[in-house]
């Protein structure tokens, strides 16, 4: 049987501009309070797993999130620039009820296959770069478990190429804050085996 590698990607814990401010690969956003207690219990729920690496987006609340999975398991942080943020060019650090008076706002959420973030990337690019992770986990922890800590719309990027679905179709689905979404990774393949899976 083909190896394959189960990837847990886990979306970083709340911050206090979430909802508010579109924080991109802003610097200093850092967990709230309750992101704190939400990335203990991720930790918690992953105590259990056969965690043989642990990757993390550079962003701090990436990193924080990452850090007591990682001591859980007595692994090191290694931060993946790959599963970094989309980077959201002129919009970063803008409040979301600015956003939406943007014409060209209502576009990139419709139109995320094609359209692109004024001054930063597309979700295509996003979605290159963690399909790259993810071919690189394959290979280098063939049936093995290892857990990357990342941001919503990449963990969205990820799922919509195991699925086969346009980026068009990133709203049909929710990764929410501290959640868990399961890949199991093989060559030339892969399977969704749990999304947006809260950590009790």
């Amino acid at each position: 049987m083909a190896a394959a590698t189960t990837v847990i990607l886990v979306r970083h814990g709340s911050h206090d501009l979430l909802g508010k401010v579109l924080a991109g690969r802003m610097a200093g956003v850092s967990l709230s309070a309750a992101g704190r207690d939400e990335a203990e219990r991720v930790a918690q729920r992953l105590a259990g797993e056969p965690v043989a690496a642990v990757y993390a987006s550079p962003l701090e609340r990436a990193q924080e999130t990452a850090e007591p999975i990682a001591a859980r398991h007595g692994r090191p942080v290694e931060t993946a620039p790959a599963i970094l943020e989309i980077d959201f060019g002129d919009w970063t650090g803008r409040r979301f009820d600015e956003l939406a008076a943007d014409p060209r706002w209502p576009v990139w959420n419709s139109e995320r296959a094609s359209s692109r973030a004024p001054g930063g990337e597309r979700m295509a690019e996003a979605q290159a770069r963690i399909g790259g992770a993810l071919e690189s986990w394959r290979t280098r922890h063939p049936d093995r478990t290892v857990v990357a800590v990342s941001h919503g719309d990449v963990i969205k990027a990820a799922v919509c190429q195991v699925l086969g679905l346009s980026l068009d179709r990133h709203d049909t689905f929710a990764v929410d804050p501290a959640s868990l979404t399961t890949l199991v990774a093989w060559a030339g393949g892969g399977q969704v085996v749990r999304l947006n899976e809260a950590a009790r």
